[in-house]
């Protein structure tokens, strides 16, 4: 008689493509990884931007949430660094490029280009592709009262970060 492994089911619902008013809701601990050969080797430092867009998943009554990876780097050709750099509208000063908080992202509002991307076993995965300023007049989001960031979830006492009222890009 076979015996059958299978893929569970998902009931995932990735959040759909386009152009989203988004506000950033976490920013993941770093961790290393291993450099791929063709980029020099070696070990880098990743972290992970998360954000809720406005349009509710109707599986789960919540905003939906797309992330993003990046080489946790300000070098000139870093993704991160040109995300940010388009998202608050400017360059990074000398001074800034010496040490910027991403905690400091927390509650920050922009849009952000979501595409989707299949991967190898035909999943659907959103990427979020371009981060902007947020569209001129358009209501702040904020992150939801019962959103708990990734690093609460493991136990951890410490409270979480949020930009004021008062700033547009708090970066």
């Amino acid at each position: 008689m076979p015996i059958y492994a299978r893929k569970p089911k998902s009931n995932f619902t990735p959040a759909p493509q386009g152009l989203h008013a988004a506000v950033c809701c976490d920013v993941w601990e770093p961790w290393t990884e291993e450099r791929k050969a063709e980029w020099g080797g070696g070990i880098v430092d990743k972290t992970r931007l998360v954000w809720l867009i406005e349009e509710i998943n109707p599986q789960s009554s919540k905003p939906y949430e797309a992330s993003q990876i990046y080489t946790l780097s300000l070098h000139p050709k870093a993704k991160l660094r040109a995300h940010l750099e388009s998202w608050r509208g400017r360059k990074f000063t000398d001074e800034e490029l010496e040490q910027f908080d991403l905690e400091r992202l927390i509650g920050a509002n922009g849009q952000i280009q979501i595409i989707h991307n299949i991967g190898d076993t035909g999943d659907v995965y959103a990427n979020v592709t371009a981060v902007v300023p947020a569209a001129k007049n358009a209501a702040k989001l904020r992150v939801p009262d019962g959103y708990v960031r990734r690093k609460d979830r493991v136990g951890r006492d410490e409270p979480a970060v949020s930009a004021t009222d008062e700033e547009e890009v708090p970066f």
